[in-house]
């Protein structure tokens, strides 16, 4: 009997942070990924890193072009994707008066439209297949807001309702869909922020620190696998204790 091909994986957003790590992890475990990043060089940098099963896509999520290329190089490259791993993101500090409609819709188009997109060209496939697994990253901010991060709250809790409608239409036709929602994570992203949010976020913690992105990645690796196959529009909060549920 042939061996079972291995599973292959789109992550988003995996030039570095949360993303790189859980395109390492995959890796691990056995997956093919397709490591995309904004920045091709970065993308190709973590996928020189995992090596032969490993392919670099570099493009923007909120660009419907660039998510079919990606999707495209995938099957050519690896086959039909079987997991993806809406990571792509990124963070901007305001107060909400201070807040310009440009960086509003910046953060709605990569956060909300990029996941949106790499859905919509994935999931006929999965359909077809019959299976298949999205996991959302969304955070803990989509639950319960963020001083200064009103926009990028509001996107992720967009991110969270997005996943369990789309779960609720899917997972009878055998795709599993589900949120990550972290905490405060040690990414150059949160690094971005101001030391003043991060030292008063930290103070917060019933954990009293923030994770690290192989935490995350760990929890996306169990949405991946079969060991979840009883979660279905769920949000895992890999969070410190910053919200309990």
């Amino acid at each position: 009997m042939a061996a079972a091909a291995p599973p292959v994986a789109i992550v988003t957003g995996a030039g570095s942070g949360i993303g790189r790590a859980i395109a390492l992890r995959l890796a691990g475990d056995g997956y093919r990924v397709v490591v995309n990043d904004y920045d091709a060089a970065r993308a190709q940098a973590v996928a020189a890193e995992i090596g032969p099963a490993a392919l670099a896509v570099g493009g923007d999520v909120s660009d419907e072009g660039d998510v079919a290329a990606m999707v495209d190089a995938c099957t050519a490259a690896f086959g039909p994707c079987t997991h993806l791993v809406n990571n792509a993101g990124h963070v901007h500090q305001a107060r909400f008066t201070d807040l310009a409609p440009a960086d509003f819709d910046r953060m709605v188009a990569v956060h909300l439209r990029g996941t949106y997109l790499c859905m919509r060209a994935a999931l006929p496939g999965m359909l077809a297949r019959g299976g298949g697994v999205i996991v959302n990253m969304a955070s803990q901010l989509g639950q319960i807001g963020g001083v200064e991060l009103v926009h990028y709250s509001g996107v992720k809790a967009g991110i969270i309702g997005m996943t369990k409608a789309l779960a609720r239409e899917v997972s009878a036709q055998g795709v599993r869909v589900n949120a990550v929602a972290p905490g405060p994570i040690n990414t150059p992203l949160v690094q971005a922020l101001s030391e003043d949010w991060r030292v008063a976020k930290a103070a917060e913690l019933p954990l009293g620190r923030f994770g690290e992105p192989e935490e995350v990645a760990a929890t996306v690796a169990f949405l991946c696998s079969d060991q979840a196959a009883l979660f279905v529009g769920q949000t895992l909060g890999p969070n410190s204790g910053d919200v309990m549920q």
